[in-house]
Order: structure tokens, then sequence, then C-alpha cells
């Protein structure tokens, strides 16, 4: 497996002006402007619910707050479902289809082309339309003397996106580590009547009514027009990853989090190691220039890419359990050598910690999504056009008394077979990350742990895979036994269960749906599946693409030797599990 650490390095290092930038998410026949055989896919190539494009009649390109207000009321007069969606396209739920089957009764409005961004160095905020990168939102920030406290890892989001899909960092201290919980202000252009010109725009504040409902909206009230966040003076941070045994994870990750304010925790269950990231602010005076540019959002060789993802396939069909530990092993030395990413200085290699930089170089990252020019070497990773790495991505939001039993509950399974667990070593292994409450009524009631961890996915989605059952059983775990909430853009759809149960202002936020978008023209039958929180329908297969609990073998896949069983440590599980005979 050493060549697959080499290819590792030399992917990570390739240079980023030779890249492929991401494709846009929509596109178009015709003049690809909007009216001609338009579809809509994510980042991935793939849903959750389902792997098809989203077929949509018509899409809108506003440039401004009049033309989105113009583009809803298209929809409104004419009774059309109607979605936004941003020029990037990350979320893994179907949420942004607006249904329809690609009818004339469905219209789509990107943001892709409304993106301005204005700094108040006075008032300390920063108002960004919908579709203004976050990348760009940040610079402007530091432009003026000002940092933005939170954000998601990766950059290549928009800020209307990542506000109303819960899209967080890592963080127990001050307004916390979700980007929503620094928004100050917004508006929203919902569905009108006629005496209105059939949309209006909501200008919210904090303190108002509907506030908590438009913070993390999930596209269900209207569409985000502009956001406003609140910045403070600029600051830098240093960043130490420390590697160690992971028998007291258990028992100190709750310190871990109070003594560091930006802290994370990476843990490799197959490995018994978790990675504490000490991360905190550092005088403005310190000496540093750091970058942070995770390995594993850097542009890639496209080459290196589908090598990887050959590898890890090939390990699936040939069962080859020890091949993917190799590989995982690999994977973690790779990140160990040059720092995760970590640069002291733009354009160096890693040469130690602590590695201290501007907040605006250390918060986030995401280079392969903002490539300086075109070339056909280097992509993201997971571009779906390149055929590389494809993966399942589970979070899972616990309180941190849950936590600690869910951790002990995925160390007895570990135990039992450490090997079956390479698998999601292979990628980032279980990343641990931190959220404080939130007023957002489909945020977090409450301090909260996040974890989330990405594992193989099948090119064809009846195909089974290596371990299987016990990445269904740690998900079933996690979201049945306790009780932990899905983040609303990541997860397979069995993650959605009973979901209103647990997000405590559900009640207040359909109330206010009903308030602000009262013909549903905002809702649809993939949203549905999402915020409904039921169990799609069962048919054979269901299970191995996430879309079922198996309750039967033909849910799985008795031909490939999969039969439906029940979990080794959660009992009440049930799994997808290879067996040479149905009687073992």
């Amino acid at each position: 497996m050493m060549a697959a650490f080499l290819l590792l390095v030399l992917g990570s290092l390739a240079p980023a002006a030779l890249s492929v930038p991401p494709r846009p998410p929509v596109r178009c026949g015709g003049d690809g402007d909007g009216d001609a055989g338009c579809v809509l896919s994510n980042a991935y190539g793939a849903w959750s619910s389902d792997r098809a494009d989203c077929p949509v009649a018509a899409v809108a390109y506003p440039a401004s707050e009049r033309d989105v207000v113009a583009a809803v009321a298209r929809a409104s007069a004419g009774g059309m479902r109607v979605k936004a969606v941003s020029g990037f396209a990350h979320t893994i739920p179907k949420l942004a289809c607006p249904g329809g089957n690609g009818s004339a009764a469905s219209l789509l409005i990107s943001t892709a082309r409304y993106a301005g961004v204005e700094v108040d160095a006075a008032a300390r905020t920063v108002t960004a339309d919908a579709g203004a990168p976050l990348r760009a939102v940040i610079d402007a920030a530091e432009a003026s003397g000002l940092s933005l406290p939170a954000s998601p890892y990766w950059e290549g989001v928009s800020v209307g996106g990542a506000v109303s899909t819960g899209s967080h960092g890592s963080s127990w201290w001050g307004q916390g580590g979700a980007l929503h919980d620094h928004v100050v202000r917004l508006s929203l252009v919902v569905p009108a009547g006629v005496a209105d010109g059939w949309a209006r725009v909501v200008p919210l504040a904090k303190g108002d009514a509907l506030f908590p409902a438009a913070l993390v909206s999930l596209g269900l009230l209207g569409v985000i027009s502009k956001v406003t966040l609140a910045l403070e003076p600029r600051f830098k941070r240093s960043v130490t990853y420390d590697y160690r045994d992971d028998s007291t994870f258990q028992d100190d990750f709750a310190d871990h989090a109070a003594r560091h304010e930006f802290a994370d925790i990476a843990w490799y269950p197959s490995q018994h190691q978790a990675v504490y990231r000490l991360d905190d602010r550092a005088p403005l005076n310190a000496t540093g220039a750091g970058v942070n540019d995770f390995i594993g959002f850097r542009s890639t060789l496209i080459a290196v890419s589908q090598g990887v993802r050959a590898l890890e396939t090939a390990l699936e069909g040939s069962r080859n359990v020890k091949g993917k530990c190799a590989m995982a092993t690999a994977e973690i030395a790779a990140k160990r050598l040059i720092g995760n990413g970590l640069r002291r200085k733009d354009g160096q290699l890693f040469t130690g910690y602590p590695v201290v930089g501007f907040q605006g170089k250390m918060q986030t990252s995401g280079s392969c999504a903002r490539p300086p020019a075109s070339s056909p070497l280097t992509a993201c990773a997971w571009d779906p056009r390149f055929k590389g790495l494809f993966f399942y991505e589970s979070t899972a939001i616990f309180s941190p008394a849950r936590f600690q039993s869910f951790i002990l509950d995925v160390k007895k399974l570990r135990d039992l077979n450490p090997d079956s667990m390479c698998g999601v070593d292979v990628y980032n292994g279980l990343l641990v990350r931190f959220v404080r409450r939130s007023e957002a009524w489909l945020g977090q009631p409450e301090d909260s742990v996040v974890v989330d961890f990405n594992y193989y996915r099948a090119a064809d989605p009846s195909a089974a895979r290596l371990s299987q059952d016990v990445w269904e059983e740690v998900e079933q775990l996690a979201f049945f036994k306790h009780g932990a909430r899905p983040h609303w853009a990541k997860n397979r759809m069995v993650a959605f269960r009973g979901v209103q149960g647990k997000y405590l202002g559900w009640a207040k936020f359909a109330a206010a749906k009903r308030q602000l978008d009262p013909r549903g023209l905002f809702d649809s039958p993939w949203s549905d599946d999402v915020v409904g929180g039921k169990e799609l329908s069962k048919d054979d297969g269901c299970a191995l693409d996430g879309r079922c609990v198996c309750s039967e073998d033909r849910h799985c896949s008795p031909g490939q030797g999969y039969y439906c069983r029940t979990g080794l440590v959660f009992t009440e599980a049930r799994v997808c599990r290879y067996s040479a005979s149905q009687l073992v």
C-alpha cells in the first residue's frame, strides 16, 4: 500500500493553477441560459434519495434583489413549484429540486450571479447577497481589518446556502461555530397575492418573531436574498494537531472543547487513534502567515483520484479488508506528514507546529473550488465528471451525554473486529466538532457534538459493500438508539426518520411556513421526504443505498450474499450482513 501513500501525497501537491473548476450545478440545452432542457445535480453527481438529475422546466438567474422578487412573482402568479440553488450545490439531500418531473409548473432560481458583498467597518458587519461565495465574504472582511468568527470547514458554499442548511465549523465558545448564529439581519423573498405583485421582501432582524424560522429554513420559506453577519476585529489563530491513543477519548472530548476555542477531534477507530486539534486565538503580533489548505479539499491529479477509487473498488470487489486497513494507515500517515494541509506560508510545505495565521486563512479551505486557471490535469477529488472519489457522508448531532454513550458503543463494535472499521479511516475517520445552542428553530436546541463520517459508496446502487453491516449499525446507533439529530444538508435518507420530533422548534417553524408560503410553492416531494421524517417505500435492495432499514432479506441482496440481520451491539438494529450461507 506504499503506492497509495505516494499517490495521496503527490496528488495533494499538484499545482492548483492546472485545475479544472467544478461544473455548474445547473446545465441547460439551447442557449444554456434557462429555458431549454435544464437539469440540476449536486457537486457529487448523486443525491441521497436517488441518483437521478433533477429536470427543471425553467431557470432564473437574478443579479439583484429586484430580480429575485421578479422570479418569485413569476412562480407565484403561475402557481409554480419553486426552489433556489447556489452556484455550488453541495447539499446531499435533494432539497433544491422543485419536482414536477421538469413540467412547466416548476422554476429553479439560481443565485450564481447574485453575489455582491459589502462591509460596514464601523458597524463590524458584512452584508452579502445570497449567492456570494463564502470565500469572497471572508476576504472582504479581512481586507477591512475584520474577521468572520465562524464558518464551515469547506469554503465552496454560498452564504445563503450555508445559513439555510445550518452549516458550521467548530466551537463551544461565544456565539459558537455555526454560521447562522452570527447572522444579525436577513431578507426573504416570499410569495404574495396579486395586490402585492405576487411576491414581497420580508426583512428580518435579531429579535423579530420570524427571525428564528429564517435562520435555518432549508429553502422552505422563500428565497434568502441578503444576509448580514457580525464581524470581529481581525485576529490570528494558532493550530497544532496532537496525535493520541483513543483510550480516554470518550471522557475528555468536552474538556478539550472547553479548553480550545476552535477545537475538534478526528477519531480513527481502526487505528485506535484520536487526533486533537489544539486551535486558539493568537496575538496579532505573533509570528506567522499560515494557511489552512486541507489535503482533502485541494485540487488533486485526476489520475490520482481515479487510481485511489479504482484501488478501493478492487478491494471492495475482492473483499480485501486487510487491504482497506493498509490504505487507511497510508492515508493517516500522509496527513500527518504534511500537517493535514497546514502551511506556515502560502506556497510553502508544512514544516512543523504550531502553525499561526490570520483567521481568514485558517478558518476554512477548499482551493479546488477556486482554481486560478483551467487545465485538464487536476480537480476536486469527488468531481463526478472524472469518476474519482465517491462516498456517503453521514453527520449526526448529539447531546454530550449521549455522545459519550455512542462512542462506547462504537468501541464495543470496533473491538469485535477492528479491521471492519478501516473503511471510514480511509477517508477522515469520525470527525468530531462542537456547536452551540441556537435560537434557530431548526438549529441545535443545546450545546451539541457533531460527528461526520465518510465511507465508500458503490457506483451501482444495487451493489453491496464491504463491512456494510458495520456502518449501518453505527448509523442506527447514532440516529435510533442515541437519538442524534441529522445534519440537514448531509446524510442518507434513513437518518431523517422521526426528524420532526428531534428538532424542538419544528411546530413553530411549520407555523411560520404556513404564514409565509401558505400555498406550499416552496415544497417538493424531495424536501417532503427529508422534513417529513418518514421512511421511504421499501423495495428490493432499498437498504443498500440507505433509502430504508431492512426488515426482509430482499431489502439487502441475497444474490450477493447479504441478508437482513440484527446488530452485533445494538440488537434492535437491522443491517445487511454478508454470509456465505443464509443459515449462518
